[in-house]
């Protein structure tokens, strides 16, 4: 019997609960439910106010077939919220915006990562934000990237902004900083001179372009997800990979002392204990009194 379930006044039906989406750990896609209904789902909804959300779906665990999408996915209920937005000059075409608890459980069920944009549907193409996508190209590891998010932290405080990390979920490191709203190509632009800064700065350790064969040993410094077409693995969302990693929240002290790649990876089994202590690392991000203006 397919389970049926009621999430504040909506009916949702649940399927194949049991089915083992991580077969590393063993995780189901029940136990997946249950991280986002009970565990992540008050500072996850937080970073997914109001932001057109794109999934990529993973039905059949992260080993089975991969696939992004923007709109809304067939059947989706009515009650779950649209926005309208503006992909290509004159095109619009709409997105879902998970808005409360409902809409999280029934996007969970699809069995997606969350990938939201900088800006806000009430504010497109505005950003609120600033994102740095830190990447290492193997043999680097986030090790590295951790270097170079000290680096950027010191150069982003000169221009008086403040700025907060996350992990990837898979090797990387994010950084993020609260802006007053600013135009996606102001944004991007203000990003891509400090990859290049970086990158002269740290010549043997990072390169600002996306050319794979410029990138083994070196952290790659993606500017590019600032694009208002372009989106950031969401904060706490869950990612399609071995292990049910998730984009975790870390402080500077957990990102000055990384020594090992292992000591910043959280499972979903994890953040439990991490929100109890550490409350939403990224809540700075909705203080307007730390939103700045964009340098220049």
């Amino acid at each position: 019997m397919t389970p049926i379930t009621d999430v504040e006044g909506r009916r949702l039906t649940l399927t194949n609960l049991d089915k083992v989406l991580y077969p590393a750990t063993g995780t189901t896609k029940g136990e997946v439910l249950h991280y986002y209904a009970a565990t992540a789902a008050a500072p996850l909804l937080a970073h997914l106010d109001d932001r057109p959300v794109s999934f990529l779906r993973y039905p059949d665990g992260p080993e089975g077939q991969r696939f992004f999408t923007k709109n809304p996915p067939p059947g989706t209920p009515d009650w779950v919220r649209t926005a309208r937005v503006q992909r290509h000059e004159g095109e619009n075409s709409r997105q879902v915006v998970v808005q409360d608890l409902a809409s999280l459980v029934w996007a969970a069920n699809l069995v997606v990562e969350f990938h939201t944009p900088q800006w806000r549907a009430d504010a497109p193409r505005m950003a609120d934000r600033l994102v740095f996508d830190l990447d290492p190209g193997a043999p680097a590891t986030v090790v590295e990237c951790c270097a170079v998010g000290l680096w950027l932290r010191e150069r982003l405080a000169a221009d008086g902004l403040s700025a907060y990390g996350k992990t990837s979920g898979s090797k990387g490191l994010h950084l993020l900083v609260p802006l007053e709203p600013a135009p996606s190509d102001e944004v991007s632009a203000y990003a891509k001179g400090l990859a290049l800064e970086a990158q002269n700065a740290l010549p043997e350790l990072v390169v600002h372009r996306m050319t794979r064969a410029l990138r083994p040993g070196k952290v790659f410094v993606d500017f590019s997800q600032n694009a208002a077409a372009k989106t950031t693995a969401t904060p706490y969302t869950l990612r399609a990979r071995a292990e049910p990693t998730v984009s975790a929240p870390v402080t500077w002290e957990e990102i000055e002392g990384c020594g090992a790649p292992g000591e910043l990876v959280f499972l979903a089994g994890d953040m439990a204990a991490r929100l109890e202590r550490y409350g939403d690392l990224l809540g700075p991000l909705f203080d307007a009194d730390l939103a700045r203006p964009l340098p220049g």
